[in-house]
C-alpha cells in the first residue's frame, strides 16, 4: 500500500469515526466516550500524514508509533460502545475491523522498519543470550 492510499484509508476511517459520533445517543456516557473516540480516531489519519513528513527513519518510527496507539484507543472506545450497550456490536463490526487493519498495517510497517534499522547479526551479542 502506498503512502498516499494509506493516507486515503485513515482518512476514510477518520470521516466514519465522525458519523459514528454524530450518531450516538445524546446522554452523558456516549457523550464522553464519543468525544474520546472522536479525539482518538480523528488523529489516526492526521499523525500518518504526520508521519509521512519524518525527518528520519527514527522519526519515522516514532511518528507511527502514535499511529499504533491511537488507532488502539479507537478500538477501545468502540469496544466501550458495544460492551456499555450504547451501539449494537453488528452496527460497529466493520469499522472497528478496518482499525484492526489499519493496526495491523501499522505495527507490520513498524517492525519491517525496525527491522531494517538493526538487521540481526547471525552472530548474537553475548550478553543477551
Amino acid at each position: 500500500m502506498t503512502q498516499d492510499e494509506m493516507k486515503a484509508r485513515t482518512k476514510k476511517f477518520a470521516l466514519r469515526i465522525i458519523r459514528l459520533v454524530q450518531s450516538l445517543p445524546s446522554n452523558l456516557v456516549a457523550d464522553v466516550i464519543g468525544k474520546q473516540l472522536l479525539r482518538s480516531g480523528t488523529s489516526v489519519g492526521a499523525n500518518y500524514r504526520a508521519s509521512c513528513r519524518a525527518k528520519s527513519n527514527a522519526d519515522f518510527i516514532h511518528k507511527l508509533a502514535i499511529v499504533e496507539e491511537e488507532t488502539d484507543e479507537s478500538i477501545y472506545w468502540m469496544e466501550l460502545l458495544v460492551e456499555g450497550k450504547i451501539i449494537k456490536e453488528n452496527l460497529l463490526e466493520n469499522l472497528m475491523d478496518e482499525a484492526n487493519q489499519i493496526l495491523a498495517i501499522v505495527v507490520s510497517s513498524i517492525k519491517t522498519l525496525k527491522e531494517k534499522r538493526n538487521p540481526k547479526s547471525e552472530f548474537p551479542n553475548p550478553k543477551s543470550l
